[in-house]
C-alpha cells in the first residue's frame, strides 16, 4: 500500500495554518501595540526617505520596505547604522 502526499498539498496546509495563526494573533493583540507598530513603521519610512534624498550625493541608498521601516522606527539611529552596514556587507 503506497500512500503518497504531494508536497504542494503539505505546503498549502502549512501556509493555511500560518495564515490562521496570524489572523488569530491580530485579533488577540491589543490595539495600542498595533497602533504603535504602524506609527513606528511610518516614522521609519519617512526617515529612510530623508536619508535616501541626502545620501544620493554620496551613493547611499537604503530600500524602503516594511521591514527596513520597522527596523529604523524601533531602533532609531542604531537601526540606520545597522542597515548601512548590511548594505555594504550584502
Amino acid at each position: 500500500m503506497n500512500i503518497s502526499i504531494e508536497y504542494n498539498i503539505i505546503l498549502a496546509y502549512l501556509v493555511g495554518l500560518f495564515l490562521l495563526y496570524a489572523l488569530g494573533w491580530l485579533l488577540v493583540v491589543p490595539r495600542k501595540f498595533l497602533l504603535r507598530l504602524i506609527i513606528n513603521g511610518i516614522f521609519g519610512g519617512i526617515v529612510l526617505f530623508i536619508i535616501n534624498i541626502l545620501g544620493k550625493s554620496i551613493g547611499l541608498y537604503i530600500a524602503i520596505n516594511p521591514v527596513t521601516a520597522l527596523i529604523v522606527g524601533f531602533l532609531g539611529i542604531p537601526g540606520i547604522i545597522l542597515l548601512v552596514i548590511l548594505q555594504y556587507i550584502i
